[in-house]
Parts: C-alpha cells; structure tokens; sequence
C-alpha cells in the first residue's frame, strides 16, 4: 500500500464533512505509524537483556530500537503537507517520519528486520533508515546531527534553484547541543527553505528535558536569531497540520527558514526494551488519557464520523503491517559481500 493518503484541505472552521475527511486521511497515517511501531517493538523484544530486563529468545529486530509511539500527529501533520520532491531529515526515532513522507512500508520493515529487501539493503536498520526515492535523507544516531545535514540540503536546494523545502525534525534533547545553534544561524543567515521541527516528547532519553533546559525552549532560542515560528500542542493533529500549513508557505515563498515547536509526549520508553521506572506512573498516565489518536479518532465521531468506518480503517492498517512483517521474515538475508558495497574508497586501494 502506497504512503499517506492525500489530504482534502479545510480549516477547523469549515465544513464537518470537509474535517471528518481531513481527520480520517491523518488517523490513517497515525495508525499505520502506531501499527508499524508496535510491530517493530514486539519483533525486538528478547535476545538482548537490558534496563534490567532478562534475554529472552532471539528477536528478530536486533539492535536500538526509539520509537515514536504518541508522538505520531506530529508526523501526520507536518507530513501530509511535504511533497515528493521536498527533502526530509530525521532523528534516531524516525520510523514515522519515514511512513509520513511516503516509504514503502515493506521496505522499511525489512530494513529493521536486516533483509536484503531492506530499503538499505538491510545495513541502515532503525537508526539510520532512509529512503532518497520519496527525499527521506535518512535517520541519525546522533542526537541533532541531522540538522546541519537539513541546512545542507537546503543550501543546495537554493543553489540549484530547485522548487522545493526541507523539513528537519529533531527532539527537544537536541536544542542543548551545539548543531541546534549552527544549523538555525547558517540557515537564517543564507535565508533557507528549511522547516525546524521541534518533536517535544519532553524526555531526553532516560532524563526530563525540563531539567537541563534554561529558558523558554526551542522557539524562544529561534526568535533570538530572527527565526519566526510557533508552539502547538503536539497531540492535536489537526492543530499541527494547520500550524505547519502556514509555515510551511512561508517558507515556499522564501522568507527563509521557520521553527514549529510541538510538544507532545514519549509513551513508551526510550528504546523499545526500556520499561521506563524513572517515569512518574501519574504523569504517564495523563499523557495515555490525551495520545493523539484517541484524540482524533474521538472527534471524528463528535463530528458524525462512524466508528465502524474507524473499525474498519484500524484493521485495515493492522492487516498491512502483519504482511509487511511477514514479508520480511521470508525475505533473504544480505550476501556476504554486500558488506563490502557502500563503503567509501579514498582511492589508496585500502578500505576506510
């Protein structure tokens, strides 16, 4: 099945009909990220003992597995108004981003499952996941190293002349390292199309952000540089596509780079056998009472959608995911001697 369905624009003040359809093409995006994820969470879960946890049986996905469980509106929202020939980079968290800008999601299973069929050839797995073909630049185990690639990316956009932005996605973790900083001043400086996107899931791997983050967060530090932007409350898929609509044309008219800053929250742990006990039970709860799709899927309904209709969209997504996962247990394993492709060679005859 091809990537996010099209969207039918509207504005929260139009037509019911024209929201229920624009709800029901972002709640398929957010189910078949939330399928995706819980798929590849249970395929990871065993063979590796740690956070305290014992080795179990040998999992089929191996290695760190982030995922963007809860935070999936942010990817919806942004996604759906990114085109094929924009570009896209992402974080070590960035199976959703992938699926919002339209990769294949049997490809991106069996990247995760080490296969030959991967979109990687099986070498990439999770962390490093990319797909040029739909502008996916590819995930990054470094936290904000994908954002001076954004601003690179979008240095050469504008060079070539070529009709077309980037979004950059990054967590609130990466506005503390020194790339954030680089990467917003070189592209306010050279006036670039490049969309920030701040994915505030208010943890920074196993520690709260809040605690080692002075000041007003990451769209106050982007004003300080002349970077405009707004806040928007990640969990509400259609307040982030209306937000990231309006910046997104400002930066297609080239009035340079914007910042959207939404806060949303990380219901599963930092990686996918992390069972989180340094949360706050209360917190976590709270945040599983307002996760984003509950939160669409009950407008739709308040709006006379039917909820056989999100019955069936559910089961429908389900269904892709269980073929993906079983087209990538069936699916070969990488001939030796692609270990020895994509391998830079600086022409001295030895391998680097």
């Amino acid at each position: 099945m091809p990537g996010p369905a099209p969207l039918q624009q509207g504005t929260a003040d139009g037509p019911a009909q024209v929201r229920r359809e624009r709800l029901l093409a972002l709640l398929r995006t957010m189910w078949r990220i939330r399928a995706f994820e819980d798929a590849a969470e249970q395929a990871s879960q065993g063979g590796v003992a740690a956070f305290g946890q014992t080795a179990g049986s040998r999992a089929a996905v191996r290695g760190p597995l982030h995922l963007s469980t809860g935070q999936e509106a942010v990817a919806a929202g942004v996604g759906v108004h990114l085109r094929r020939a924009d570009l896209l980079t992402s974080t070590h968290r960035g199976h959703g981003h992938t699926l919002a800008k339209g990769a294949d999601m049997q490809r991106m299973m069996a990247e995760l499952h080490g296969r030959a069929s991967g979109c990687n050839g099986g070498k990439g797995g999770s962390m490093h996941i990319a797909d040029f073909g739909v502008g996916m630049l590819g995930a990054n185990g470094v936290v904000a190293a994908g954002m001076t690639i954004a601003v690179g990316a979008a240095q050469a956009l504008k060079l070539q002349r070529r009709d077309a932005i980037v979004a950059c996605f990054f967590g609130d973790g990466a506005i503390n390292r020194g790339p954030f900083l680089e990467a917003l001043n070189w592209a306010q400086v050279y006036t670039l199309p490049v969309l920030f996107v701040c994915e505030d899931n208010r943890w920074s791997a196993t520690t709260a952000s809040a605690a080692t983050t002075a000041g007003d967060g990451a769209a106050a530090r982007a004003r300080a540089i002349g970077i405009e932007g707004a806040t928007v409350d990640g969990n509400d898929v259609e307040a982030v596509s209306d937000c990231a609509a309006e910046l997104l044309a400002e930066v297609r008219a080239g009035h340079g780079p914007r910042l959207l800053h939404a806060v949303t929250y990380r219901l599963k742990g930092h990686v996918s056998v992390d069972p989180a006990p340094y949360r706050d039970a209360d917190e976590l709860a709270r945040a599983q009472a307002a996760e984003p799709i509950a939160l669409a899927a009950a407008r739709f309904v308040a709006l006379g959608g039917s909820a056989a209709a999100l019955r069936a969209l559910e089961a429908e997504v389900r269904a892709e995911v269980e073929a993906a996962v079983q087209a990538a247990a069936a699916a070969p394993l990488p001939d030796a001697a692609a270990a020895f492709a994509d391998v830079q060679d600086l022409g001295h005859g030895r391998w680097y």
